[in-house]
């Protein structure tokens, strides 16, 4: 491995992280799912593993493909940042949506109690009969991963795009493959770790009585990811 190819691929190891972290984007959501959903950490991890997947191989497919047919630099970052666009508005946009719809149901199953969740046993208004039930959220019938993995699909990886561009220019299969490979297992090993550390310190908070809006705090918090793309650039 010559001096060259190591601080090439020591570059792509280091974009993937550094983007990773400062883009909460990456993680944030996928932390906010699993505290309102009460996702397990094996279930987060593998939604994260798959949704990274679909993140970073749409952009380096597009940026092999570009390089390939000698599209320019300008032109593959100018629809990464149309992509980034996309994905930022996806995002804020499934995270009020996903916000109106927590409020929604935090009003409709107030109960004539407080209670906690976990094994429940409660009276709904209205007189009906009290029920026990677990505190996992019609998880089985549920399209939140897939929305959020879709939306990944969108989201681009701008740093991954020039960092190619060297080894492409000089018609190197085997450096492109490796940068690409580094980038790749870098940014999704980050959001990985991020997500299963910030679940394991999210796992001894109690929200107590706003266990109720956790659904609409989830939403807020994807709806302000998104903000911060589009307004902050984050």
């Amino acid at each position: 491995m010559t001096a060259e190819f190591s601080l090439l691929l020591g570059t792509a190891a280091t974009l993937g992280l550094v983007h990773t972290v400062l883009g909460p984007d990456h993680y944030v959501p996928f932390v906010a799912m699993a505290k309102a959903r009460n996702w397990s950490n094996r279930r987060a991890m593998v939604i994260t593993l798959l949704s990274g997947i679909g993140h970073v191989s749409s952009s380096v497919v597009i940026g092999m493909v570009g390089l390939l047919f000698g599209v320019e630099l300008l032109k593959l970052t100018a629809l990464e940042s149309f992509r980034g666009e996309i994905a930022g508005w996806l995002l804020f946009g499934f995270g009020i949506a996903y916000m109106i719809w927590g409020i929604r149901r935090a009003m409709k199953h107030v109960s004539s109690r407080p209670h906690s969740h976990g094994l429940l046993t409660h009276k709904h208004p209205g007189g009906g009969l009290a029920h026990s039930h677990n505190g996992r959220h019609e998880d089985q019938a549920n399209i939140t991963p897939w929305i959020i993995f879709t939306i990944f699909v969108f989201g681009p990886c701008e740093p991954l795009i020039p960092v190619l561009l060297f080894p492409a220019a000089r018609a190197d299969a085997f450096n492109v493959f490796a940068v690409a490979l580094t980038f790749s297992v870098f940014t999704i090993g980050t959001m990985l770790a991020l997500v299963y550390a910030s679940m394991r310190g999210l796992a001894k908070v109690n929200l107590g009585i706003m266990e109720r809006y956790s659904h609409a705090l989830a939403g807020f918090v994807v709806a302000s990811c998104g903000a911060g793309i589009q307004f902050l650039g984050l």
